[in-house]
């Protein structure tokens, strides 16, 4: 196909409106296609993690869609992170590096901004989600649960590490998500400890509790991590969720009471299985998979909003290169990024065990190895792991 042939396919719904999705819609305005985007959620999710950005890759990607500096007036400036005791007094400290990258930011601050950025050209429907998918040779009928049916040229699914789209299209979940053996929950609350830019985290046997500082220290993120064998712990029903939490966490001491109580009141409770995405194929006809849908590397592998944009970034790209021919495209795209999101992957992998020990004798062992981590000669070793991940693809230069 050469460059002088008409484009086509120039429709694309896109399922999902946290990282992945926007960042799509943006790319795929600037090479002349017409993004929809559909979003379950009411309106923009405000909470969630920090998340970081590292490496050139991540930022040149940034750079390119003209948002880094918006980024780097909402970062959170962390420094490091401190383990602490029981009475609270710190025993031990990993360095801002680690966890922060060149770029870190709250995750709603950074869909805020990718919304800001494409709303303009990029139709929303909030309060809304696929419910069937019907392909023929000339584009996709798609029914939701609340607007009338449309018809689309291709679909794609940035909808996260439950994602509909690709339920819909590959089959059930359980096929294809990897349970860690850990679940997380996060929530914002009062910064009652003074943070300052900084964090501490309670360690014990099989459970982990943190609170951090955000949006300069005006708030703060509580956090919990805890072993959990199975996957299928409630989904969606926040009642049920906050029930496990406080079964788990109820008399673990530090500030987990306290924390607990105020879970109650957040008014953006987020609780899910840590879990990896393993698909063999990322498209299936005309709809086709990014960010954590496709290749999630879990939540604690700092990797999984760094991923995200590339990926979008390299499907419209490839979309573009091929002038909407999907099967080109959709091929391209998985042959530049099969490689870099098995890397990103293997951030993931065994990280879960070391932020919940399942014995209380490996939780005192952990903590004794990153107090004097600092003096160690590997002390910068996991770091320059996770920068040679972030880097691991070479990024073409769509037209």
């Amino acid at each position: 196909m050469t460059n002088t042939d008409t484009p086509k396919n120039l429709s694309v719904l896109i399922s999902g409106a946290s990282v992945a999705g926007p960042a799509l819609a943006y790319w795929l305005h600037r090479h002349g296609f017409r993004p929809t985007l559909v979003e379950r959620a009411p309106a923009l999710r405000d909470g969630g993690y920090a998340v970081d950005f590292r490496g050139e890759a991540h930022l040149t990607v940034l750079r390119r869609m003209g948002i880094l500096p918006d980024l780097e007036r909402a970062r959170t400036g962390m420094g490091a992170m401190k383990y602490v005791n029981a009475d609270g007094r710190p025993v031990a400290s990993l360095p801002a590096d680690l966890f922060t990258g060149d770029v870190e930011i709250l995750r709603g601050d950074l869909a805020r901004i990718l919304y800001d950025t494409t709303k303009e050209y990029t139709e929303y429907l909030f309060g809304d989600s696929i419910a069937s998918l019907t392909e023929d040779a000339d584009g996709v009928t798609v029914t939701f649960e609340r607007a009338a049916p449309r018809r689309f040229d291709l679909v794609i699914g940035a909808d996260g590490l439950h994602s509909t789209t690709r339920r819909l299209a590959f089959g059930p979940e359980e096929r294809f998500v990897k349970h860690l053996g850990v679940h997380c929950a996060i929530f914002t609350t009062e910064n009652h400890l003074g943070l300052d830019h900084t964090g501490h985290a309670y360690r014990t046997a099989g459970r982990m509790v943190a609170l951090y500082s955000a949006r300069h220290n005006a708030e703060a993120k509580a956090v919990f991590y805890f072993a959990s064998p199975r996957g299928e712990l409630p989904h969606r029903d926040v009642t049920a969720q906050q029930a496990v939490l406080t079964q788990e966490f109820r008399g673990n001491g530090w500030q987990s009471d306290q924390l607990l109580r105020e879970m109650r009141y957040a008014p953006d409770f987020y609780f899910d299985s840590v879990a990896q995405v393993r698909m063999e194929t990322w498209s299936r006809g005309r709809v086709a998979l990014v960010g954590d849908a496709a290749y999630c590397p879990s939540s604690l592998s700092g990797m999984g909003s760094g991923l995200a944009l590339v990926g979008a970034y390299v499907l419209a790209g490839e979309l573009a290169a091929a002038r909407g021919d999907h099967c080109v495209a959709f091929t391209r795209y998985e042959q530049r990024m099969r490689a870099y999101a098995e890397g990103c992957q293997k951030m993931g992998d065994g990280v879960a065990g070391l932020m919940v020990p399942g014995s209380r004798l490996m939780a005192t062992l952990l903590n004794r190895y990153y107090k004097f981590l600092p003096y160690l000669p590997g002390k910068n070793l996991p770091a320059k792991m996770a920068r040679k991940a972030a880097e691991g693809i070479t990024l073409p230069d769509y037209p």
